[in-house]
């Protein structure tokens, strides 16, 4: 008992202990052992009931229970392996198994009496039939006396009037537009879907029959394809495809970039299973490739830009500035956090500010964890404020539907950063608040607490001796003895010294060692960011100017690449996250082929539904509140980025709902704010977050050893 004692308390004291003082504790303890000639408190031979028996058995348990602990993590490793290993084989069979589906479509025309007809292809699934007409067409909701009757029937009505015919549909066209022609450049798709009986579905010569109602001759183009009747359930199929890659991403199963992967491999399999496999030229033009040339651009700004020493020196001038004083010190960091996370990546920020903030608490004598979570908030609130400042915002603003809809860097910046400035304000006072109760400060200094930790760690360990027999009073006596001098040192050292020393003391040589390293390589990066950010915000109102967000983004990167002179490019592209542009661009994927198997419109039109049951007067409230609390709440439960992707097509149509009549930009206000400030309540859902915890851990944990 008493060596094992003596054991434990060499793991926790610190380095500082001499082996002289352990060895002296060794030989105290084998004295007092041999002067009891190995008899118990009762003068008799020690028996298996003894203590240190009892302690060898409880040992032998820890080990057992410790061992089969191990044995079950590895089982549900290899369990967890296994079963992706076996989704993502059988997704790779089926979609290889299936043929590429072409999407070109039929150019036909109709007029009153003189019908369109298109024979369907044999050899394909007919259970269920999808048509997609693109012409003048507007909205069924829409009712109009100009319309097309398009129905699928059996081939022989050619000579027999008695056919079998599906329900018919109708298409009601949009007069004030050019009939005689398709236009192109705004093509208007209205999607109609057949669910043929048995009897019509044995057929082997069926077609599609379509009439008009105008003396005037109507071109359209309508391409089609067959499903199998369990297409009928494929909004189910898309959703537990969904949650199951959600809960790949929240319990970390695997990397989320995986997580995306694998879940795009399963939607395309499902729908290769139901004859509607993409060309690869499809997929690729499901990828948005403004979002990730525009995140891929300000990544290398960001990453040269990091290497100026920026951050660090303004970190010590609000040190400067505040004296020293805590508070002061703490308003100032999270500002300029905020500030900066609205142009400049959120993760970026923390991770470069995190070591210099770390050493300021330790000259102040705070505590680094309340610091550094103040900063993680403003940092979030700060990134929501502009277009480039979080994912998500880049999602929405990037994304064509949305832009065509006149929402812009300028408009969507204006609008979100008067909201977030009330949101900083409130944030402030919610921590001044939350900190009010909480000791930021330390009681002492890190060298009195480092004697204070190891005078714990002996009496700790004293307390678990049991006194029982003499050996064991004696090596708890002298436990007691080795923490009572450490404590007498302690005091000592407390009177010499004050608890935190003075800020002037410590401010030289935090300036030589926190300053800007490169002022030539911040001057060039500073213009370039300052030429980057302008041209976000005016590139919508110059007319001569033909680049987007993304090109914009992609030159800056290249102008600061040749003006910072940089020759190890491989050494510049290993920091740019490279897993997060492939985790964007797997979720591009996953939500069209999500979109495909109708589980956008799904929830767009149930969500559409609750909102046409409020008055009208109320909707847009209603909509508005809705889609923030939804977001925020789902925000942090799962990462915001696949949830922001799944939501711009639901708002979409809400906005497209002629019987809503929402606008778009405050139903994109709300999903940004509830998108990006949700994250708040989790922070493990949080990228930034997430990556300081994980990165800044070791500092943090050091500092703590130190301190108690």
């Amino acid at each position: 008992m008493a060596s094992a004692s003596l054991n434990e308390c060499e793991d926790g004291v610190s380095n500082s202990q001499t082996s002289t003082e352990m060895q002296t504790l060794r030989i105290s303890a084998e004295s007092s052992r041999q002067r009891t000639d190995s008899l118990d408190s009762n003068g008799l031979p020690p028996t298996e009931t003894t203590p240190l028996v009892t302690l060898e058995r409880r040992q032998s348990e820890k080990h057992k229970v410790k061992k089969r602990r191990s044995l079950r993590q590895a089982v549900a490793k290899n369990l967890k392996v296994g079963l992706l290993f076996f989704a993502v084989l059988l997704s790779a069979v089926v979609f290889a198994l299936e043929p590429e589906r072409e999407r070109m479509p039929h150019f036909l025309v109709a007029r009153k009496g003189v019908p369109a007809q298109l024979d369907i292809a044999a050899g394909q699934p007919r259970g269920i039939i999808t048509a997609k007409l693109q012409g003048p067409f507007i909205p069924t909701e829409i009712n109009s006396t100009h319309y097309l009757t398009v129905v699928v029937r059996d081939g022989r009505a050619r000579a027999n009037s008695s056919v079998t015919t599906s329900k018919q549909q109708l298409v009601h066209l949009n007069m004030r537009e050019a009939i005689t022609s398709v236009d192109e450049s705004e093509p208007h798709f209205v999607k109609l879907t057949f669910y043929l009986d048995k009897n019509l579905e044995r057929k082997t010569d069926i077609h599609f029959h379509i009439e008009s109602t105008e003396n005037e001759s109507v071109t359209f183009g309508l391409y089609y394809h067959g499903s199998p009747k369990v297409a009928e359930w494929e909004v189910i199929y898309a959703g537990l495809i969904l949650v199951f890659v959600y809960v790949l991403i929240v319990f970390e199963f695997v990397h989320r970039t995986v997580a995306a992967m694998i879940g795009s491999l399963m939607a395309l399999a499902v729908l290769s299973a139901l004859n509607k496999r993409p060309t690869l030229e499809e997929v690729m033009e499901w990828i948005d490739y403004e979002t990730l040339c525009l995140l891929f651009g300000m990544m290398t700004i960001v990453t040269i830009f990091s290497g100026t020493g920026l951050f660090d020196y303004a970190a010590i001038k609000a040190y400067k500035i505040a004296k020293g004083r805590a508070w002061p010190l703490i308003t100032m960091l999270v500002l300029f956090s905020g500030i900066v996370s609205a142009f400049l990546d959120n993760v970026t920020t923390i991770l470069l500010m995190t070591p210099v903030t770390i050493r300021l608490c330790q000259v102040l004598n705070l505590d680094p964890k309340n610091v550094l979570i103040a900063e993680v908030l403003f940092s979030n609130i700060g990134g929501t404020a502009t277009a480039v400042g979080d994912p998500p915002n880049v999602i929405i603003v990037s994304h064509r539907d949305i832009k065509a809809h006149g929402i812009n860097f300028a408009n969507f910046t204006l609008h979100l950063s008067i909201g977030i400035c009330f949101c900083m304000v409130a944030g402030y006072v919610a921590l001044r608040i939350m900190y009010r109760s909480l000791k930021l400060e330390n009681s002492f200094s890190p060298k009195i607490a480092e004697l204070k930790r190891e005078a714990e760690i002996w009496r700790r360990t004293a307390n678990r001796v049991p006194s029982v027999s003499a050996e064991e009073k004696t090596v708890k006596a002298l436990l007691l003895q080795k923490a009572a001098k450490i404590e007498h040192n302690m005091r000592q050292k407390l009177y010499h010294e004050t608890s935190c020393e003075s800020w002037k003391e410590n401010l030289p040589n935090l300036e030589d060692k926190y300053r800007v390293t490169d002022k030539i390589l911040l001057i060039k990066s500073t213009v370039v960011l300052v030429a980057v950010i302008l041209l976000f915000f005016s590139y919508s109102f110059v007319s001569g100017v033909h680049v987007e967000l993304g090109w914009i983004a992609v030159l800056g990167a290249l102008w600061l690449i040749v003006l910072a002179d940089v020759h190890q490019l491989e050494f510049l592209l290993e920091k740019i996250e490279w897993a997060t542009l492939l985790f964007f661009a797997a979720l591009f994927i996953l939500m069209e082929a999500l979109k495909e198997m109708e589980l956008i419109d799904f929830i767009g039109d149930n969500t559409a539904s609750l909102i046409k049951k409020v008055p009208e007067e109320h909707q847009l409230l209603v909509a508005l509140v809705l889609i923030v609390w939804v977001s925020a709440i789902a925000s942090s439960f799962i990462d915001n980025i696949p949830f922001t992707t799944a939501m711009i097509p639901i708002i979409l149509n809400l906005g497209a709902d002629p019987k809503l009549n929402l606008p778009l930009p405050p139903l994109v206000w709300a999903l940004a704010l509830g998108a990006c400030l949700g994250g708040e309540l989790l922070p493990k859902v949080r990228n930034e977050t997430d990556t300081q915890i994980g990165r800044s851990g070791k500092q943090i944990d050091g500092y703590d050893d130190r301190n108690g």
